[in-house]
């Protein structure tokens, strides 16, 4: 990979001033493409939460990248990952030091079943060790919609206004950099297969403070990750080979706060150089299973309770 990178804070500036619109533009598409049958084929996993697809998560990513090649040129130094197929994506830097990457639809299982409105649509900065910059939308948590955004010493969340602009929104909404003194117990589990629900219940068994942590599957986790760890709503999550189009904001939301994402078999932190192709799913995974909090007490414990747990994604 070349060596060269366009430079960090002007390409954080221009992703903050053209992501906003067109994220919300977006999360009105996908709000109206939501009432009509828009399943597609397209992913072979065997897992319904990895396999959804729809023209939604197509549409939105198209719009994101296009939105992104015609804004600030600085971007287009830059590599592009994106989750599905779709969109402009050779216009982008093939090497860089920096990378865009895009979720379209995360939760797109609980968006196309009608299950829950915890979906979001992610866009996130990051070089080969750690994510610079996160911008999330959830069009239809909340009343208007909630937003996150996370930059190097700032996390703010908070509800949409439509009626103003939306970048102006985001630089009114609530400061949640500090963490809280009483945060939430839940933990967020998903990856682990058929698994989950099982892994969940052994999460609960895990003493924290005055009481245990919440292990929650997605099933039963209302709402996006991403607003609940930044809310303090959720402590963290435990996922097994975490894509790198979501995960990284929760990664991100954590070591704001002095906390972390490492890998529980070596406690190493978790960083993009080691990553696999999924073939089943078309998607780029870290490896193994991956412990996120902003706690370090949580951290240890998640790793004790799963270092033992089978590394590889797919058992047979």
């Amino acid at each position: 990979m070349s060596s060269a990178a366009p430079d960090t804070s002007s390409v954080i500036a221009a992703l903050q001033q053209c992501l906003p619109p067109v994220m919300r533009w977006a999360g009105a598409v996908a709000r109206r493409l939501r009432t009509y049958n828009i399943t597609v084929q397209g992913k072979e996993s065997g897992n319904a939460n990895t396999d959804a697809l729809t023209l939604a998560d197509l549409s939105v990513q198209e719009l994101l990248v296009a939105a992104l090649r015609d804004a600030d040129p600085i971007l287009r130094q830059c590599r592009i990952e994106g989750e599905e197929e779709t969109g402009d994506m050779q216009r982008f830097a093939a090497a860089s030091l920096l990378a865009i990457a895009i979720d379209p639809i995360d939760g797109t299982r609980q968006y196309r079943d009608r299950t829950g409105n915890g979906y979001s649509i992610i866009c996130h900065l990051h070089t080969d060790e750690e994510p610079l910059y996160s911008l999330v939308y959830a069009p239809e948590m909340g009343d208007q919609g909630t937003w996150v955004e996370v930059t190097a010493d700032r996390i703010v969340c908070g509800a949409d206004d439509p009626d103003r602009n939306a970048r102006a929104v985001l630089d009114s909404l609530p400061d949640c950099t500090a963490a809280k003194e009483q945060p939430g117990a839940g933990v967020y589990l998903i990856g682990f297969q058929e698994r989950d629900e099982q892994r969940a219940r052994e999460v609960d068994q895990l003493p924290w403070r005055d009481g245990t942590l919440a292990g929650r599957t997605s099933e039963q986790m209302r709402g996006s990750i991403y607003p609940l760890m930044s809310t303090g709503d959720y402590i963290g999550s435990l996922i097994h080979s975490p894509n790198i189009y979501d995960f990284p904001v929760s990664m991100h939301i954590a070591r704001v706060r002095g906390g972390d994402a490492v890998w529980t078999h070596s406690r190493e932190r978790v960083h993009y150089r080691t990553l696999w192709m999924d073939e089943r799913a078309g998607m780029l995974r870290y490896p193994g299973i991956v412990a996120c909090s902003e706690d370090p007490d949580v951290i240890d414990r998640l790793c004790e309770l799963s270092r033992d747990w089978p590394q590889e994604r797919y058992q047979s």
